[in-house]
């Protein structure tokens, strides 16, 4: 865990409603479905929310030590009442987790009376996808409606703000001088209906197909001189992302956030969306949307050509790559 002073000072400037998640001895990032046990426990002893193990194993020292560490898994799950309150309803039913090496994760919300929860599988793919060991420290903090961005701090104090080990990017520029393509990282499927499933309807699930997949991906492009990056549909946020290095390799202006972006669909058939600012990275909404409407699935690829007036992106023309 931090010390405190090392606390105070990532926070002496923060003016948003954050929060901390950290271990206490014997805790565990991960974690198992114990809500009906959790719940009935702290209903039954009036216990704290953020009762930790120890404390916990010794109020009840018959009970199996492994369905103690379950419980504080779980209780890693429990988005704080405070936090909840401070934001006003900014998020229900699911929250976006951004961190900084680009990567974001779509984590589904469950409440249970006054308690606010991320869901067992979507958490431990954010604790995997991570790394998240004993020694680390999660600074969470609202950045505008269910985005928030997460910061990840050693026990010394050092920020971790390159990827960890064995987690990719989100993406790099391939384009116009190529030398593998890239797949984003980024949203796809259809969530506004508050489901779990994917862009088609279908089950959850992850899509490991990489970018290599999509060979030659210049072929589908109707102007070769045009911007484009490869896009897989996943499951975890619902705008389409530009990443920093597109970006500045095309030095890419977007219009004024909330002003309308064009999707140019095959069959000469058109959707909007708009500019969106996310985490100071440049999205276009109205991503989740199409997906669903085009029956997208997982592991499905589009290739995304950047249109510009005025060396100003105004639309994006969509090239669908169904996987196999």
């Amino acid at each position: 865990m931090l010390p405190k002073n090392a606390i105070e000072k990532i926070q002496a400037n923060v003016s948003k409603p954050c929060f901390w998640k950290s271990l206490s001895p014997g805790q565990t990032w991960k974690s198992k479905s114990m809500l009906p046990l959790w719940v009935l426990l702290r209903r039954r002893f009036r216990l704290p929310l953020a009762h930790n193990v120890i404390s916990f194993s010794l109020m009840f020292p018959l009970l199996n030590v492994s369905i103690v560490l379950l419980i504080s898994g779980f209780i890693k799950r429990i988005i704080p009442e405070d936090f909840v309150r401070r934001t006003r309803g900014a998020f229900e039913h699911r929250v976006v987790f951004s961190v900084r090496w680009e990567n974001s994760w779509q984590l589904w919300l469950e409440r249970e009376k006054n308690e606010l929860f991320m869901i067992e599988e979507d958490w431990n793919e954010f604790v995997d996808d991570n790394h998240l060991g004993p020694n680390d420290n999660l600074f969470i903090k609202h950045d505008e409606t269910m985005n928030l961005e997460v910061q990840i701090f050693k026990n010394n104090g050092v920020e971790i703000i390159d990827v960890p080990l064995g987690v990719e990017p989100e993406t790099e520029p391939f384009h116009p001088t190529p030398k593998k393509p890239h797949k984003e990282t980024t949203p796809a499927s259809s969530f506004a209906s508050g489901s779990r499933c994917s862009a088609n309807g279908g089950t959850n699930g992850r899509a490991k197909q990489r970018s290599s997949d999509v060979k030659n991906p210049e072929r589908y492009l109707l102007n070769p001189e045009n911007p484009y990056f490869v896009q897989a549909v996943t499951k975890r946020n619902d705008v389409l992302y530009v990443s920093r290095p597109v970006v500045q390799s095309y030095r890419l202006k977007f219009g004024p956030v909330k002003s309308t972006i064009t999707y140019l669909l095959p069959g000469e058939k058109k959707e909007e969306g708009e500019n969106r600012i996310y985490n100071g990275k440049p999205c276009f909404s109205g991503w989740s949307v199409l997906c669903r409407r085009h029956n997208l699935n997982i592991g499905d690829s589009v290739v995304c050509e950047l249109e510009r007036s005025g060396g100003v992106v105004t639309a994006v023309r969509v090239h669908f790559v169904k996987k196999d």
